[in-house]
């Protein structure tokens, strides 16, 4: 059963930085292309940036230049590290492996002054 827990939210000024977690299991991670999306209040749900098994990336031009995703296969865990936050980036992040229909419970995250 894939099970996704997302972690390292919070409240954050503009121009901050935070990292996300997110712990993967239940499938064979090094093996999937792992993906952070986002949903901000009222609007749908959009693609940040993606990591391939052999940890080709890629990103949304909306975060590209400020956010970096990463991964670690030997924790099953992907990452997403978020510099010079814009109060537009203020939403709640999901994690997913692609090709799975699994979402996460998404973790807060605010840009506020």
């Amino acid at each position: 059963q894939v099970q996704l827990v997302e972690s390292g939210g919070g409240l954050v000024q503009p121009g901050g930085s935070l990292r996300l977690s997110c712990a993967a299991s239940g499938f064979t991670f090094s093996t999937y292309t792992m993906a952070w999306f986002r949903q901000a209040p009222g609007k749908g749900r959009e693609f940040v940036a993606s990591i391939t098994g052999g940890s080709s990336t890629n990103y949304a031009v909306s975060v590209k230049g400020r956010f970096t995703i990463s991964r670690d296969n030997a924790k099953n865990t992907v990452y997403l590290q978020m510099n010079s936050l814009k109060v537009e980036d203020t939403a709640v992040y999901y994690c997913k492996a692609l090709s799975t229909p699994n979402w996460g419970q998404g973790t807060q995250v605010t840009v506020s002054s």
